[in-house]
């Protein structure tokens, strides 16, 4: 075997570079990464620099070796962490682990990448530590910590580890003889922490009764062979030494591995006659499953009645590894009558909303370090967290309590009922939502009905910001509005297709446009995933929609502003391109855009029509484009000339560099944006090419007037 010292520059880790030193441990079987390896090595040994592609090839190749032997020594999510940790703590010295101290507690976790970058768990500060790993301790005088521990009985191990109320509770239940003795064990002992986190009258009735209740729990900490930390897989389970009675083991893909819920805080302590593992809480016996946990609360009465008549009472009585958040009745109380009678009385509903509140699989409150996405049995997620030492639901601590484990999963207490978009109504679901203002117009407008009830129908939910600066009075144009947001039919977004029509309760057609980056419906791009109710769904769209009224033509003599440009229209002869059917984007100069041009230059264009008709193709694309489908470096080609340039600055729309100052009036045949200046014509290059001639005439004329002085001053 061969070992080489290699300095590897740049190891990234949650994006974040530093120079890091790995050994690398060869054998004549990877005699091609120890021929690329040790010249680098006999190099830097030198003092010889290497220098460009070879250093950077040789770095990534070490990088690379490393990475995938670590990854090969890392047989488990927990030896990938205690790895991690040593390579952080190995400035410190041989074996030496760093451990995240979160402040103010006593929890202490071995560091991955993100947390040792963030240097928070749960959401709160860590202090870095630097302990001796498992299996090592320090020797005086000597860095880090050289020496393994001394190899003895369980007995004497637990009181090296410093696990030492178990070891006097084993020898006052006469425990002590057995893990002396010869066998193969391993035990989950509790901390001193533990034992004393016991409630007063649990601890007192175990060592009052020493010789059965103490020795019987003692046991249940016990199994009958030796497992290291590689042995407890996720989702094990092993019968213990009391009564065989299983104890059940989660190994998390964060490295936290728990046995009953229990987290193991010193794994893989060895002895002569087993193996230790240090737990942070005293575990009980679990032979009830979840079903039964539920009906023999007081507490949760009224989720018992719902899971009964949701008719999943046969699936928490069966096999699994389910995490079910249980509303105590307080939560059930805090929900409208009305809403909760309507849920209750609904099996569909019922059925969604108590699926909502189950996992699929078993998650311990100690596996939580971070919030995280966890998929229910209804099919949507939960962002399951923490901060500090509450357990969090969708950002909110409403956990009151933990960890009740049952033999198929495990059960922790909510006072505050989770309801799923599929056991809402369209009202509910715009309630307390980004569009509450538009949910309380559409009250005002008389169409509750529409949206509390079974009507499979969809509505168009403008988003809050989309009423800035609009009047909010009920007017019966407002009304005639707001009754065309609401879709006849029950839509996915996913379903619709550029040039669908969708009809509304107003009787209006809307168009569906599909761009790249947008799904717009008219004006109104979708700004959200859908919302799917109980019978109805909701699309959050950016605008309040207009809906078209007439052609590009019609719109433009409807429209004072465009006084100018419907006569420059007509006189160019485009009268009936505008009124025909098309997908017509039409970058619609306003009177005051003509204002702006000199008169002369005007007059010029007005007698032309051919140039006047170039001018005003060159303002209307060949395809349909709305304000929300422009991203940077949008390109439109015009009827006539070069490609305009589209971006956004800000909400605003910019064409050529010009910004549009109302988008989005929608016609039968097209859009119009309105701009005040002409985007990029000839006539505006001739106008500029007339200021600059205009200038440097000027210019000339202040050079011969300074010559002049000075041609003065000379004499």
């Amino acid at each position: 075997m061969h070992q080489s010292l290699i300095v590897v520059e740049n190891v990234h880790c949650a994006s974040v570079s530093e120079s890091v030193v790995f050994l690398v441990v060869s054998s004549p079987s990877l005699n091609t990464g120890v021929s690329v390896l040790k010249p680098l090595a006999a190099r830097r040994r030198s003092g010889v620099r290497v220098q460009g592609r070879e250093m950077k090839r040789l770095t990534w190749f070490a990088l690379a070796f490393t990475l995938i032997a670590t990854g090969f020594a890392a047989k488990t999510p927990y030896q990938a962490v205690l790895q991690h940790s040593r390579i952080r703590g190995r400035s410190h010295g041989p074996n030496v682990c760093a451990m995240q101290n979160i402040q103010g507690s006593d929890k202490k976790y071995f560091t991955n990448c993100k947390q040792w970058y963030h240097r928070k768990i749960c959401g709160k500060p860590t202090v870095v530590t630097y302990e001796c790993c498992p299996g090592y301790e320090k020797v005086t005088g000597e860095k880090g910590c050289p020496a393994a521990l001394p190899l003895v009985n369980i007995y004497k191990t637990l009181g090296v580890i410093g696990a030492t109320t178990t070891k006097m509770y084993s020898e006052r239940a006469n425990l002590q003889e057995e893990i002396e003795g010869p066998g193969s064990f391993t035990f989950f002992a509790p901390s001193n922490e533990a034992w004393a986190a016991l409630p007063t009258e649990i601890l007192d009735a175990l060592v009052s009764n020493v010789n059965i209740e103490l020795l019987n729990a003692l046991h249940y900490h016990m199994i009958n062979k030796r497992l290291t930390s590689d042995d407890l897989k996720h989702g094990a389970s092993f019968p213990s030494m009391y009564q065989d009675l299983n104890v059940h083991i989660q190994h998390y893909s964060n490295g936290v591995v728990t046995v009953n819920c229990a987290r193991l805080v010193k794994t893989d302590q060895h002895a002569t006659n087993g193996i230790v593992h240090v737990v942070d809480r005293v575990i009980t016996a679990i032979t009830n499953n979840v079903n039964s946990l539920i009906d023999t609360d007081d507490d949760l009465d009224t989720l018992r009645t719902a899971v009964a008549a949701a008719g999943l009472t046969s699936l928490l009585e069966n096999e699994g590894s389910y995490t079910i958040f249980a509303p105590t009745n307080e939560a059930f109380e805090k929900i409208p009558p009305e809403t909760l009678t309507r849920i209750l009385g609904d099996p569909l509903a019922l059925k969604d909303l108590l699926n909502y509140h189950i996992l699929k699989s078993l998650h311990c409150s100690e596996s939580i370090v971070a919030g995280t996405p966890m998929e229910t049995l209804q099919g949507t997620v939960l962002e399951v967290g923490c901060d500090g030492e509450e357990m969090t639901i969708n950002g909110k601590a409403i956990v009151t309590q933990r960890d009740k484990l049952g033999t198929n999963g495990v059960i922790h207490y909510i006072n505050e009922l989770l309801i799923p978009d599929s056991a809402k109504t369209l009202m509910e679901l715009a309630e307390g939502s980004v569009v509450t203002t538009a949910s309380k117009l559409f009250k005002d407008a008389g169409l509750t009905d529409h949206l509390i009830g079974s009507e499979a129908v969809t509505l168009l939910a403008p988003l809050n910001d989309a009423f800035k600066d609009k009047s909010l009075a009920m007017t019966p144009d407002m009304k005639k509005l707001l009754r065309n947001h609401i879709l006849k039919e029950r839509f996915s977004s996913k379903n619709l297709y550029h040039g669908q029509e969708l009809e509304t309760l107003g009787g209006v057609k809307l168009r569906v446009f599909v761009f790249r980056n947008s799904l717009c419906i008219e004006n109104a791009c979708i700004a959200a995933d859908d919302k799917n109710g109980r019978f109805a769904n909701m699309f959050i769209i950016n605008k309040l929609l207009t809906p078209p009224m007439g052609t590009v033509m019609d719109l433009l003599k409807a429209d004072d502003r465009f006084s100018t440009l419907v006569g420059i229209i007509q006189r160019a002869g485009l009268t009936e391109l505008l009124n025909k059917k098309g997908t017509y984007t039409f970058f619609a100069p306003t009177n005051a855009a003509f204002s702006a041009m000199p008169p002369a230059d005007l007059s010029k264009l007005m007698r032309n029509p051919k140039e006047l008709a170039n001018l005003l193709k060159y303002h209307i694309g060949e395809e349909f484009l709305v304000s929300g489908a422009v991203t940077s470096h949008t390109r439109v080609t015009p009827l006539t000339g070069d490609k305009l340039e589209l971006g956004t600055r800000n909400t605003t729309v910019y064409v050529n560099r010009v910004p549009v100052v109302e988008a989005d009036l929608m016609a039968t045949n097209g859009v119009v944006h309105a701009v005040d200046v002409i985007a990029g014509s000839q006539v505006m290059k001739n106008g500029v090419y007339a200021l600059l001639t205009n200038c440097f005439s000027h210019i000339n004329a202040i050079r011969v007037i300074f010559h002049n002085l000075h041609v003065i001053v000379l004499k």
